[in-house]
């Protein structure tokens, strides 16, 4: 089974969808059987030493390519607005990710600082379903309200802008940052295609997320976070007590990294 049909097949039971920012972190993942995986565009961009934004179109679709190749997982690419507020612009980005195989990828209804007006929003998602939909084999196309997570937590115009990118053909559908479960429900029966959410610290646990109705859930840029977390940590043992009581904390897995990253059973 090719990787866009593996990816859409998974979506008919809940699943766990993880972010690697590499492709040492990727095959870590794979080697943990997760069925599928999904770029971070924040964790990619820090990995590069950039902030979250400042990667290009064509950085962020090879980058995809490479975490597909790299484990043989279908991979969703974080496009993050589609690189372009134009709706021509995104569909570009879609015809992009087709050429490179990705699995699947998700669309940003946010840019240059700000919530792009709704009527628009609808257009550039309608333009990204009708370039996926031009090829024989389309990927699972994610359309994304951003409100929550950009200062405008309204569940009623979230709500509105997901159910009017499911009308316009969306696959599935993110809106990444409510952290009550109330939320979570509401936009669960207020939409018909699979819904995607972001987990959170502050959050419901997984296993109440999936009682709750949700289809997938991701992990954005928290492995990374806590990956660079734990350096800061190791960096500030060594300037204090100049011990090692952060590595020997790492040893217990060692030996599954070390055959994830060599490709060994």
């Amino acid at each position: 089974m090719d990787p866009r049909t593996r990816f859409r097949a998974l979506h008919d039971s809940p699943f766990i969808l993880p972010n690697p920012w590499d492709v040492g972190s990727a095959k870590i993942l794979a080697a943990l059987a997760f069925p599928a995986l999904a770029t971070t565009s924040a964790g990619f961009a820090n990995a590069l030493g950039r902030v979250d934004g400042a990667v290009t179109r064509d950085e962020a679709v090879a980058h995809a390519r490479t975490i597909a190749e790299a484990t043989g997982l279908p991979v969703n690419g974080d496009l993050e607005n589609g690189f372009g507020e134009s709706p021509r612009e995104v569909a570009e980005t879609i015809s992009a990710a087709l050429e490179a195989g990705l699995a699947g990828c998700s669309i940003e209804d946010y840019g240059e600082g700000a919530i792009y007006d709704r009527a628009l929003a609808v257009e550039r998602i309608t333009a990204a379903v009708e370039a996926n939909r031009a090829s024989d084999a389309p990927l699972v196309l994610t359309a994304r309200a951003e409100n929550f997570i950009r200062g405008r937590p309204e569940l009623g115009d979230t709500i509105e802008r997901l159910q009017a990118y499911q009308e316009a053909g969306a696959d599935v559908l993110y809106a990444p940052g409510p952290s009550k479960i109330e939320d979570v429900r509401a936009l669960v029966g207020a939409v018909d295609r699979p819904l995607n959410v972001l987990l959170r610290p502050d959050g419901p646990p997984i296993p109440e997320l999936f009682a709750a109705g949700v289809v997938r859930v991701s992990t954005g840029s928290a492995i990374s976070l806590a990956v660079q977390s734990a350096i800061v940590e190791a960096a500030r043992e060594l300037q204090g007590p100049g011990t090692a009581e952060f590595a020997r904390r790492a040893l217990p897995n060692a030996g599954l990294v070390w055959k994830a990253i060599a490709g060994r059973d």
